[in-house]
């Protein structure tokens, strides 16, 4: 992407806090309060969002060498993504082909091969079938078509993303709308995965639509990030994808030239990544907390992780001030948006209120509801084309 991109936000976000004003959406948008709580309806947002499209479920960073891995558990598929000795991401199903059972536990790190715990069948880091316990008495095994099931995979943004469905045919770019360009910015191949943590939240929607809000921040965490937060906001887009970005704190750039502004300065705010990301911080902070949220066995639950990239030496890193900052991220998350959240989800589930309503000033969570309705409508031969022509305009 080119620093222009950049540019005629931050003129935007100058232009409009100078006159005093958010850009707003044309109307109010309402959806059904049953569609968050409804079990039907969440499996079929489960089959057909999270199962269908890439997610970002890695870093590039993280992945470094041949041999760097990555296993987890995203909506009931246990997924393993590696560094292959080609240099290239890969991803797979974690499932051993003799009966199934995981080739490597959930976790992080290098190995030469994985070596299932259950019969030893072990297979390489690009996912081949090595070799076959007392293969002698087992019998003859075609050990080239007896690998790890791979998925899709693709690196963008120092991203690596995979589609759940082995079959699946969507198309990346189209999926990300030039987004994976922009995500070069935020410079996540000069950070290095300091910590994680996760926690349980209420339905997915019911979490995520915080993730673009901040309507709430002044309000909800006043005790947490203080009263004087930012309340409005500005909607950039990229298909399903916004940067959440606010008119307040682009004081620094007045009275400055254009070629002074760096791009570190103008990457704040919090981008999102549909359906299920939110990159919260910059490299003028130091850091990044990226959070993945999930959607959890039922329709009222969810799973978060926090991943927090940091910039700099990892050698140097300061062990203490990291956790500091891991426990207060997870009190504001856990003790203030998700707690909010449960209550939320409760109240929903009592059918008191037909609708839930989204003002002209919540135009991020407009445009995801609208995107989560439209692609659980669309076939699975006709998703590039929906990516590919967007959802202006519908109501």
């Amino acid at each position: 992407m080119s620093r222009e991109v950049l540019l005629e936000m931050t003129r935007r976000e100058i232009e409009n806090l100078e006159n005093q004003r958010i850009d707003l959406a044309p109307d109010i948008h309402k959806i059904p309060t049953a569609s968050y709580h409804d079990p039907g309806r969440y499996e079929v947002e489960v089959e057909r969002i999270f199962k269908r499209l890439p997610l970002a479920l890695g870093f590039s960073c993280e992945l470094k060498v041949p041999g760097d891995y990555r296993a987890m558990t995203v909506a009931g598929v246990p997924v393993l993504m590696t560094r292959g000795n080609d240099g290239e991401a890969h991803a797979f199903v974690n499932m051993c082909s003799h009966r199934g059972n995981f080739v490597v536990e959930d976790d992080a790190g290098n190995a030469k091969n994985f070596r299932c715990r259950y019969h030893a069948w072990t297979y390489g880091i690009q996912g081949d079938l090595i070799s076959v316990f007392d293969e002698k008495n087992f019998g003859e095994v075609d050990k080239a078509c007896n690998g790890l099931t791979p998925l899709p995979v693709a690196e963008r943004g120092g991203l690596i993303w995979v589609t759940l469905d082995p079959k699946a045919q969507v198309d990346i770019d189209l999926f990300l709308a030039g987004y994976g360009d922009v995500l070069d910015h935020l410079r996540f191949k000069d950070t290095y995965v300091g910590g994680r943590q996760s926690m349980e939240g209420p339905n997915w929607k019911v979490a995520y639509d915080g993730y673009r809000d901040f309507y709430h921040v002044p309000i909800l965490h006043r005790e947490s990030f203080g009263p004087d937060g930012p309340s409005q906001a500005d909607y950039y887009s990229w298909g399903p994808h916004v940067r959440v970005s606010s008119p307040k704190g682009h004081e620094i750039f007045a009275g400055r030239p254009e070629d002074e502004w760096t791009n570190d300065e103008m990457v704040p705010g919090v981008w999102t990544i549909f359906p299920n990301i939110s990159i919260a911080g910059s490299p003028v902070t130091g850091s990044y907390m990226v959070s993945q949220m999930f959607p959890g066995k039922t329709v009222g639950e969810s799973h978060t992780i926090q991943n927090f990239l940091m910039f700099g030496d990892e050698a140097e890193k300061d062990e203490d001030a990291l956790k500091q900052y891991m426990s207060f991220m997870h009190d504001v998350v856990y003790g203030e948006d998700y707690f909010t959240g449960f209550n939320v989800q409760q109240s929903l589930a009592t059918g008191a209120k037909e609708f839930s309503y989204f003002g002209r000033n919540e135009g991020g969570g407009q445009l995801f509801h609208k995107w989560v309705d439209a692609l659980i409508e669309t076939e699975d031969e006709d998703l590039n084309a929906l990516l590919e022509k967007g959802i202006a305009g519908r109501n």
